[in-house]
């Protein structure tokens, strides 16, 4: 049986952590462990999934989620736990460790990149593994996902990662992604595969590995040979591109793979706090700084067509954001006058 392990990353988000810790020992998949790195959050969340982990704390899932039944009642406890500052996480941990729930203290928040790279450096130490999947804390797993996307990678020995299918957490019969997104050179542009459409519909298995040109970072199974010959991820990007540009520096030689039957609900957001507002001008920042970069860096030629096309929707983006704040200030004005 191949050996796997789970990094989550969390920031300041447990309670969601939580309940993607009590989905994910639910797996079928016998042989795997858990590392939870955490970047340098503010809430206390080391310390309330420790409780999680002694039995002193439960997910809350509103009880008539759909997706309640993937993490709870809540899995046996106590779980045997270990946790490490990052320089220990990063040589290995200790020799004779045997705990399947790892806790790492990244120090900082530097992003995606560099809080995933704090897990991957510490399972690339302890050595013996095939596979690592990469999940987000704001996801929640069907118990048979791991095992799907492992028996694919098995059918595709030439693929380096591996994606599964992911439906929104409240809306689960449709689709965020399947697998991941495409990518347009010359603009700089990623779209992705079969959003908003019904999981019914989705499209099949080969048409999506025919066009996928990279994994929503949400769920990515990466082999043991991906992650030692391309190497880490590049820590350049703090959020966003940086899945692509994993991928894209292995892609002569690695292919992607793209498990239908393996089913991740997403949050969409939560792990980020897309839905905020401030938050959102931030992350608006990060991903067009991002694009930039990886653009600059992969296809530099294409540069001045990604130029133009960002001014237009800046100004677009503009022009909707004035006519927003003049309507509202129409109405309230007019009810003032009532």
């Amino acid at each position: 049986m191949k050996r796997v392990y789970i990094i989550i990353l969390n920031w300041n988000g447990w309670r969601d952590t939580i309940e993607c810790l009590e989905s994910v020992f639910r797996l079928d998949y016998p042989e795997f462990r858990v590392v939870v790195c955490d970047n340098d959050s503010k809430d206390g969340s080391i310390e309330y999934i420790r409780a999680w982990a002694d039995g002193r704390l439960d997910a809350y899932v509103p009880v008539l989620h759909p997706l309640r039944e993937l993490s709870f009642p809540p899995v046996f406890k106590p779980l045997d736990v270990v946790e490490y500052e990052r320089s220990k996480a990063e040589i290995g941990g200790d020799e004779d460790e045997a705990a399947r729930l790892i806790l790492i203290r990244t120090g900082a928040n530097q992003g995606f990149a560099a809080g995933n790279n704090v897990g991957l450096r510490y399972v690339l130490a302890k050595g013996e593994f095939d596979y690592v999947w990469l999940v987000n804390n704001d996801t929640v797993v069907k118990p048979d996902s791991l095992s799907w996307m492992v028996k694919r990678m098995k059918e595709r020995p030439n693929a380096g990662m591996c994606g599964a299918l992911l439906p929104f957490y409240d809306m689960p019969h449709n689709i965020w992604a399947a697998g991941g997104g495409t990518l347009n050179s010359w603009l700089g542009k990623t779209g992705i595969i079969d959003y908003g459409k019904f999981v019914s519909e989705v499209s099949s298995r080969e048409d999506i590995e025919a066009r996928i040109d990279y994994l929503a970072g949400a769920s990515m199974l990466v082999s043991a040979d991906f992650l030692r010959v391309v190497g880490l991820m590049s820590e350049e990007y703090f959020l966003y591109f940086e899945e692509l540009d994993w991928y894209i520096r292995g892609r002569r030689r690695y292919s992607l793979a793209y498990a239908d039957k393996a089913i991740v609900y997403h949050k969409v957001g939560n792990s980020t706090g897309i839905w905020n507002d401030v938050s959102s001008k931030i992350i608006e920042k990060f991903c067009l700084r991002s694009q930039l970069r990886f653009m600059v860096k992969f296809f530099p030629y294409a540069l001045p067509l990604v130029l133009i096309r960002i001014a237009k929707n800046h100004l677009k983006l503009t022009c909707l954001r004035l006519i927003h704040a003049v309507l509202k200030s129409v109405n309230e004005l007019a009810s003032r006058l009532k």
